[in-house]
């Protein structure tokens, strides 16, 4: 039996505990797309993901995220262990490098060769998700003279953040072009990619899937300063976006981080952008089977913003309990969404114009139908997925029912609010007998009264020619008119 959740649920799997039992379970549990995180996963052990994935169930979305451009320290000399202690006025040199320079108490080095003269003197840098601190009070020629003003334990190739600098470091690395390519080969939907600065990042990645003529969508990570003040143009660019609030909330004040998030979902929303919500949101069960009462409500919120999506990292990757952290959030989901005095469609909504206006309206139109009337379903077919991301887009009550010709097709729209994908193999010349294949998959789930009224989104010219009416009608007369049909086609 489908679970009618609107609020989709992203899942991170690792390849260490990867079976298909595992698989079935979070799926059965309410997960909708399996990510695959880059950063701690050979390209075998990403093959081995999907290859599980899929033997599990072909219709199951792939998002694999690139590790992207950072800055990083380079690794502690032996002679110091494992760390390096600094404490709150210590002094140090910070030198660039490509990687191959051992870091020390006097210097340490990053591995971006053109650090000196890209940072400022002045420029705060936080290292370890922001563990320490240090700030740069002068510089020459080769090196930034730093003093430090949060102090701890400096290790091996931690992360550096740089909020309000733009560091000249390349749009894709070599690890990333290499997963992207492996992403073309193996069957995957989405690229999640990180540390997205700007319009000119994305279309380097969609440069490398054109090359090898991929539809791969691109997701783009919000996670640092430059990509909130190039916001817009990102958005525009990007099949979707992920608020990554973990990089994020390093970079700005924890307090700044909410309001952040809500002006992202809601410029994803007017341009008919999915949006996702990432990080944290249920960590406490990577050790416990419950999860506290402030994630239930970090939970919430999102789903009270209307995102598309809602995302598990270690929770599922690497914690203890994990099907019940899916069911944990699926359970959220479907009680927050029974409030409807606060789920309104967002039919008088300013959407950004789109390419493919008249959908939209139609779409619009649907979903504005629903609302008036006491429809049970919106139902449409599409090759592309357009039509279903642009219903998502208005938020309606109901629940929309994708017919799909193909199936990366009903794959991305696994990432759409409030949309159940279904496959159909094969195309009818008939603009109406897709609606044979979304009653069965309809009754098999909840008993159809012939009195149900459907909303209708469909192409008088096949789905090749895209959505041109929105036709009202019940489920008696839908199944009348295609016993007709198929009479029609048995003469």
């Amino acid at each position: 039996m489908y679970r009618m959740k609107k609020t989709k649920i992203v899942a991170t799997m690792s390849d260490f505990r990867c079976t298909e039992e595992f698989v079935k379970q979070l799926f059965d549990a309410g997960m909708d797309v399996v990510r695959v995180n880059s950063a701690h996963v050979t390209e075998d052990g990403a093959t081995h993901i999907v290859e599980t994935v899929h033997r599990v169930n072909p219709a199951i979305p792939i998002m694999i995220d690139t590790k992207g451009p950072e800055i990083r320290v380079t690794t502690i000399a032996d002679e110091y262990g494992n760390s390096i202690n600094f404490r709150p006025g210590d002094r140090v040199a910070v030198r660039g490098s490509d990687g191959s320079d051992l870091t020390t108490r006097k210097v340490v080095y990053m591995n971006v060769p053109s650090i000196v003269s890209d940072i400022p003197v002045g420029a705060r840098m936080l290292i370890a998700d922001g563990e320490l601190e240090i700030r740069v009070v002068g510089k020459n020629d080769t090196e930034l003279d730093c003093e430090f003003v949060v102090g701890g334990a400096m290790r091996s190739r931690k992360s550096v953040n740089v909020p309000g600098v733009s560091i000249d470091l390349p749009s894709v690395t070599e690890k990333d072009r290499r997963f992207i390519e492996w992403a073309v080969k193996n069957d995957v939907d989405f690229i999640a990619h990180s540390f997205v600065r700007s319009a000119r990042d994305i279309r380097a990645v969609q440069d490398i899937l054109d090359a090898h003529g991929s539809n791969i969508k691109i997701i783009s990570k919000i996670e640092n300063q430059e990509g909130l003040d190039n916001i817009d143009e990102i958005i525009e660019a990007s099949y979707g976006i992920m608020v990554a609030r973990g990089d994020l909330g390093v970079e700005l004040p924890a307090e700044v981080i909410p309001n952040t998030q809500r002006r992202i979902v809601e410029k994803c929303i007017c341009a008919k952008r999915p949006v996702i919500i990432a990080t944290q949101m249920l960590y406490s069960m990577v050790k416990s089977p419950r999860p506290t009462r402030a994630e239930v409500s970090d939970v919430a919120s999102a789903i009270y913003e209307r995102v598309d999506a809602v995302m598990l990292s270690d929770e599922t990757a690497m914690g203890d309990f994990p099907v019940q952290s899916v069911e944990t959030m699926a359970r959220i989901a479907r009680e927050i969404e029974r409030d409807e005095t606060h789920f309104k469609p967002m039919i008088d909504m300013d959407m950004v114009s789109v390419n493919h206006e008249i959908t939209a309206q139609l779409a619009r139109s649907a979903v504005r139908a629903s609302t008036n009337l006491p429809i049970k379903y919106v139902v449409l077919d599409t090759k592309t997925g357009r039509t279903g991301r642009y219903l998502a887009a208005f938020r309606g009550r109901k629940t929309v029912m994708a017919v799909c010709y193909q199936l990366h097709a009903q794959r991305i729209l696994a990432l759409s609010y409030g949309v159940v994908p279904i496959l159909r193999n094969q195309e009818l010349a008939d603009k109406y007998h897709f609606l044979v294949d979304a009653l069965e998959f309809l009754d098999q789930y909840r008993k159809l009264d012939d009195g149900d009224l459907m909303a209708i989104v469909g192409g008088s010219f096949g789905p090749d020619g895209g959505a041109s009416y929105v036709e009202i009608a019940n489920v008696q007369n839908i199944r009348k008119r295609n016993e007709e049909i198929v009479a029609q086609h048995n003469c």
